[in-house]
Formats: C-alpha cells, sequence, structure tokens
C-alpha cells in the first residue's frame, strides 16, 4: 500500500514539475503505477510473514523510483536540449529559406523589365500572365495547355461552377475542373505577381469559372441556332446589297447616254478636238464601272470577315482575312503619317530653292537687258551662268531630298540608284564631254546666236546653242548639227564679230597681162567695189598686187563690209560689177595664157559691151 501511496505522489510530481516531459516518461510511470497495483491486489492474500520482505522490498522499490526519478530528471534535461537544438534548426531553415526567397524575389524583380510573361489567351481575350516554368514546360508550354483545356471543357455539355476547385498541396496548389488540372500555382508564380501562392490562386478561379461559363454558353444549342440564323441574314443582305448596287449604276449609266445628247460637249484645245462627246461617253460609261466594281470589292471585303467571325470556328480565319485586309491600309496610314516631318522639311528645301532661283532668274534678266552691269561678265553670259546654276541648285536640292525620300534606306532603292549611276558614267563620256565643251564654249564667246561662222568647211549662222551641240544653218537653208566636243576641237572663224566691230574684208583676186595699165586696173577694181551693195565707202576698198608671174600679174580688190550675213550676195555683187566695167572700158577678161591674133578673129569682149565701147561719145571710153 505504501508503494502505492508513494508510486501515485511520484506520478503527480512528474506531470505537476514535468509537463514538458517526453511522452514516453509519462507513458512508462503510468505502467509502473499500473504494477504497483496490480501487485497490492496481489498481496492481499499474502500472510502476515512476508511482511518483513515486504518492508525490505518496499524499501528497494523506493530506492528503485528513485533512480528512475533521476533517469527521467536526465531524459527531461536531454529533451530540453534536443527541442533547443530542434528550434535552432527550424530557425536556421527558416532564415535559409527568407533569404533564398529574397534572393529569387530581387533576381525576379531585375528580370521582370527584360522579361515578357506568356499571356494565357482564349478567343483573343487575355485571361492572365505565366511568367514563370514548371517541371519543365516553360511559360508559353503551359499557357498553351491552359488554354487547350478550357477550350476543350467549353466545348462539352454545361456543369456546375463547382467543378472549379482549388486542391492545396505541400509547395504549389492545383485549380481543378473535375478530375482535369486547369493550372497549377508555385511559389514562382507567387514571387513574379508579387502575392502568395493562396492570393494567386484566389484570383485566378473566378476568371477561369467566368471564362468556363462563357465557353459553355457560347458552344450551346440556341447559340448555333442563332449563329445561323445571322449567317443566312448577313447573306441575304449581301445579295440586296449586290443587286441595289447594279440597279443604281444601270441607272446611272442611262443618264450618261441622256447627258451626251443633251449637254455634253467635246474637249477643245484651242484648234484641236482632243476628245470628242463619243469619246467622252465611253470615259465616263468606263469610270462608272470601276467605280461600281470598286463599291462591290468594298462590300465584299466587309462582308466576308463578318461571315466567317460569326461562327467560332471560323472566327480566327476572320479575324486574319481582316487582318490581311486591314493590315496593309494601316501601314499606309501609318506610313503617311510618320511621313508627314519629312514631307515638311522636302516643302521647306524646294520652296527655298524654288525662291532663290526666281532671284536669280530675275538677275539674268536684268543683266541681258544690260540694266545691270557687271564688269567683265558680258550680257550673253548670264542664261548660260543661270542654266549652270539652276542646274547645279536641283543637284544640291536632290542630295539633300534624297534621304528624306520613303525607301531611301531599303537596299532595293540604294541598289536602283548606284545600277543608274554605273549606267550613266558608263554611257555618258561623249555626252560629258560635250557638255564641257559647251560649257567651255559659253565662256570663251567665239560665237552666238545668229553670228556668221566658219566650222572647218561648215559655214553658216548660228541659229541654236546648247550645252551639248550648235545648229548652224548654211546659205542653202540646211540644217548642220555639230557636237560641241568637236567645235573645240576645229579651227572656227567668226564672221559677224568682226564685221560687227573692225568691218570685215572681202576679197578677190583678177589676174591681167602686162599690157593692160596695172594704174587703169587699180582704177576700175575700186569703182567696181564702190558700186556694189554693201560695200562700206568709208574705209575705201583698196587692191594689193599679190603676185608677179611670167605671163601676168594678180590683182586683190578688198573692201570692208559691215553685214557678215550678206557676205556671198556681195561677193558676188562685186564680181558682177568687175565684169561690166571692164568689159565697158575694152578690156577682156580672158586668161593670161590666151593670145590673140588680131588677123580678123573678133574681141572676148560681149557684143553689147564692143557697141559701146565702139562710140566714140561713150562714157566709158578711157
Amino acid at each position: 500500500m505504501r508503494r502505492i501511496i508513494v508510486l501515485t505522489f511520484i506520478f503527480i510530481g512528474i506531470i505537476a514539475f514535468g509537463f514538458e516531459a517526453h511522452p514516453q516518461l509519462i507513458k512508462k510511470a503510468g505502467e509502473l503505477i499500473q504494477s504497483a497495483f496490480d501487485s497490492h491486489a496481489d498481496s492481499i492474500g499474502m500472510t502476515a510473514s512476508n511482511n518483513i520482505r515486504t518492508d525490505r522490498q518496499a524499501m528497494a522499490d523506493s530506492i528503485r523510483i528513485l533512480e528512475m526519478t533521476l533517469k527521467m530528471q536526465e531524459m527531461k534535461l536531454n529533451e530540453m536540449q534536443l527541442r533547443s537544438q530542434l528550434a535552432n534548426a527550424l530557425n536556421r531553415n527558416n532564415t535559409t529559406d527568407s533569404l533564398k526567397i529574397a534572393r529569387q524575389q530581387q533576381r525576379i524583380d531585375s528580370l521582370r523589365s527584360v522579361t515578357k510573361g506568356v499571356p494565357v489567351m482564349v478567343e483573343g481575350d487575355t485571361l492572365f500572365m505565366i511568367y514563370a516554368s514548371r517541371g519543365g514546360h516553360s511559360a508559353r508550354d503551359r499557357a498553351e495547355t491552359t488554354n487547350d483545356m478550357l477550350m476543350k471543357i467549353g466545348k462539352t455539355g454545361s456543369d456546375s461552377r463547382d467543378s472549379v476547385y482549388m486542391l492545396d498541396n505541400e509547395n504549389y496548389i492545383d485549380i481543378m475542373y473535375g478530375e482535369r488540372v486547369l493550372i497549377t500555382i508555385t511559389d514562382q508564380d507567387a514571387l513574379w505577381q508579387g502575392v502568395t501562392m493562396q492570393e494567386l490562386a484566389d484570383q485566378y478561379m473566378p476568371v477561369l469559372i467566368d471564362k468556363i461559363s462563357y465557353l459553355k454558353e457560347e458552344n450551346s444549342f440556341w447559340q448555333i441556332i442563332k449563329r445561323a440564323v445571322l449567317f443566312v441574314c448577313v447573306l441575304t443582305m449581301q445579295y440586296l446589297m449586290f443587286r441595289l448596287i447594279n440597279y443604281l449604276f444601270r441607272k446611272l449609266r442611262r443618264q450618261i447616254i441622256r447627258f451626251k445628247q443633251r449637254r455634253l460637249k467635246p474637249i477643245i484645245i484651242r484648234d484641236y478636238e482632243l476628245l470628242n462627246t463619243r469619246r467622252l461617253c465611253r470615259i465616263l460609261i468606263g469610270l462608272s464601272n470601276l467605280l461600281r466594281y470598286v463599291i462591290l470589292l468594298l462590300l465584299l471585303i466587309l462582308t466576308v470577315p463578318m461571315l466567317f467571325s460569326i461562327f467560332p470556328q471560323t472566327e480566327k480565319l476572320a479575324y486574319r482575312i481582316l487582318y490581311y485586309i486591314v493590315d496593309p491600309v494601316r501601314m499606309v496610314l501609318i506610313a503617311i503619317a510618320e511621313y508627314i516631318p519629312n514631307l515638311f522639311i522636302i516643302l521647306v528645301i524646294w520652296y527655298c530653292v524654288k525662291y532663290i532661283i526666281r532671284g536669280l532668274r530675275y538677275i539674268t534678266s536684268e543683266i541681258k537687258n544690260e540694266k545691270l552691269k557687271i564688269s567683265g561678265f558680258y550680257p550673253d553670259w548670264a542664261q548660260p551662268t543661270f542654266n549652270i546654276i539652276r542646274f547645279l541648285l536641283y543637284a544640291f536640292m536632290i542630295a539633300m531630298i534624297y534621304p528624306y525620300l520613303p525607301g531611301a534606306e531599303s537596299g532595293v532603292f540604294q541598289g536602283i540608284s548606284v545600277f543608274v549611276g554605273l549606267i550613266v558614267s558608263l554611257g555618258s563620256s561623249t555626252v560629258i564631254s560635250n557638255f564641257i565643251a559647251g560649257f567651255v564654249i559659253t565662256y570663251m564667246r567665239p560665237f552666238k546666236i545668229g553670228d556668221f561662222i566658219k566650222v572647218n568647211d561648215t559655214i553658216g549662222n548660228v541659229i541654236e546653242k546648247t550645252p551639248f551641240i550648235t545648229r548652224l544653218r548654211t546659205i542653202k537653208n540646211e540644217l548642220i548639227t555639230i557636237p560641241n566636243s568637236f567645235i573645240m576641237s576645229a579651227n572656227t572663224v567668226n564672221y559677224s564679230a568682226s564685221a560687227r566691230r573692225y568691218g570685215l574684208i572681202i576679197h578677190t583676186i583678177l589676174t591681167m597681162g602686162y599690157e593692160t595699165p596695172w594704174r587703169k586696173v587699180h582704177n576700175l577694181l575700186i569703182k567696181a567695189a564702190l558700186d556694189t551693195p554693201g560695200v562700206e565707202q568709208n574705209p575705201q576698198p583698196f587692191v594689193l598686187e599679190t603676185e608677179l608671174n611670167d605671163n601676168y600679174m594678180c590683182y586683190q580688190i578688198n573692201a570692208y563690209v559691215k553685214n557678215a550675213d550678206d557676205v556671198p550676195q556681195i561677193k558676188s555683187d562685186l564680181l558682177q560689177n568687175i565684169q561690166d566695167l571692164f568689159h565697158t572700158a575694152g578690156i577682156e577678161l580672158v586668161a593670161p595664157h590666151y593670145f590673140a591674133t588680131r588677123d580678123g578673129n573678133e574681141s572676148r569682149i560681149p557684143e553689147d559691151f564692143r557697141r559701146i565701147h565702139e562710140t566714140p561719145e561713150s562714157p566709158f571710153s578711157l
């Protein structure tokens, strides 16, 4: 009995002071008490003779209990040490996890600006973004898997909204639909979104539920019936619009024919009939047909995507067709809008060059009219100089505008430019040489428009002078085109320039025998020159004796003229006067080697002049 009381107090002490002890110790103490109670029950039937032995045994049990108490205290201390070590380990793990999470969050923040999330997009509607990969599946694979799963679920029969639920695991959360996983949310997903996994799951749940409900509603039987009715209505409207457009344009064609018969007039430019009423009517009808085709095409462009967009199965095709139609138009409009600043720069450059050229043209006209005189700059230089400066200004303008032209940076545009430049450089060597020669001729001023010149064996008036060629009109009205490079390498005689400044000397040679007095020949030649129209009286004509031969003498008559254009006619008139005067004076114009025996042979003077000469009172008798 005493033993039971002792064990009971020990057990109460363990419970009171050792509540933090290990449960195995408490269990062991209970077993000891139970064994004590069992031994007490067995000792009731023992005899008194065993009391002494019982007392001894009680003392041994007390010693044993004390030993057990000491062991329990030792075990308690060991447990406390283990608990402390476990707490330290947990603290270290929490600290390590916190540092790891902080490093991951820092890395995610650094990648956030350069990493684009993959949208979970269902029928063009973006539900949410996925940034992280999981289990060897990239973010794009996860988004496509979720998208495919939602599309499959949306095409099935209607289920309850409760079919979508969350399944919480140790390191991730699955959002389920029945037995199928819609998406798995990991701690990495939560870090990218800046929330916890549970908060992120709570955000995704209503979005997914609403989308599944919408997909099921869109794939219901009544929606299919509505789409079919709408498809038929659109086709009917398109057919009616086609009929209406064709009817209106047939009516317009009849109005054009009536207008032709009543009011349409031909287009006449000066005396040339450019377009008669019949051609005008055909042009108007052709334009109306073109307009009809354009309207029908626009109607098709609008209705075909509309028809395809009615059914979800062809909705993507509708968007693609609409993209093919709208995207080029959008690109053109965007290109035009983006090109407006460049166009403004081009206009500014063009207007600046335009008004500079206007100012230069005004100065050129003033110099040509000799209202503005510049020392050393001749009036006939004004127009060529203006043409050269204008060409250089236009070249400068093109060089400035070129970078702002659309497509100037493309390789095709640059390749075409290089190809054209290569062709020009290879095929324009002669052209460039003529141009340079024309440039030199302009400022050398060997002749000008209207001058009577001689280029090698070609004689005529200058009627046109360009940077590349010069055109002459001969006295036979022949138009001769001479390249400027040829003129640069040929001998050029300007008769008009000499005639204007000094007076052009025309001359001809006459041979006479020594029997004719030279003074008489001089007088007759000078008189013939003075009687010739176009010969200047002052300075007077003069005669030069150029050669003394065995049988004759050479006389050269020289006369001044001011109009070089009439030189051929003046020279012809001079020769006629020489013949008349010499015949009148009784001087035969025969070859010096001709010998006439006056044994009855007639004189070589024409008969009319011979009669005058034989008359005694003739004024030509010398």
